[in-house]
């Protein structure tokens, strides 16, 4: 049973930076893809930012050239680091890990390709 724990979150000024980190525990396969979502109150989850085993990385349209996402697979870490960080980051902040079975690649993966899920981390970004 794949476990997965975030932390790093925060409160930040428009335009400071966050590194989200999550750690992952009792996983049984060595393909994979991991994921950040996010989710602001009233609104549905969003995908932030993939990553697959291949190091295939995927990023939502509002995050690009300023999060990055990465992973230290020896270290059984993923993390994200957020930069130039804006009011409309903020919301509960979510790792994912791919559903047992499914060959999931970073570029293609949406929310259903997900099976496992940490507890959140909130991210508030005041302006």
């Amino acid at each position: 049973q794949v476990q997965l724990q975030e932390s790093g979150g925060g409160s930040v000024q428009s335009g400071g930076s966050l590194r989200l980190t999550c750690v992952v525990s009792g996983r049984s396969t060595r393909y994979h893809c991991m994921a950040w979502f996010r989710q602001a109150p009233g609104k549905e989850r969003e995908g932030v930012a993939f990553i697959d085993t291949e190091g295939r990385r995927n990023y939502g349209d509002s995050v690009k050239a300023r999060f990055t996402v990465s992973e230290d697979i020896a270290k059984n870490t993923m993390y994200l680091e957020m930069t130039d960080l804006k009011p409309e980051d903020t919301g509960m902040y979510y790792c994912a890990y791919s559903k047992d079975g499914r060959i999931v690649v970073a570029p293609a993966a949406t929310l259903g390709d997900f099976g496992y899920w940490g507890q959140g981390t909130q991210v508030t970004v005041s302006s």
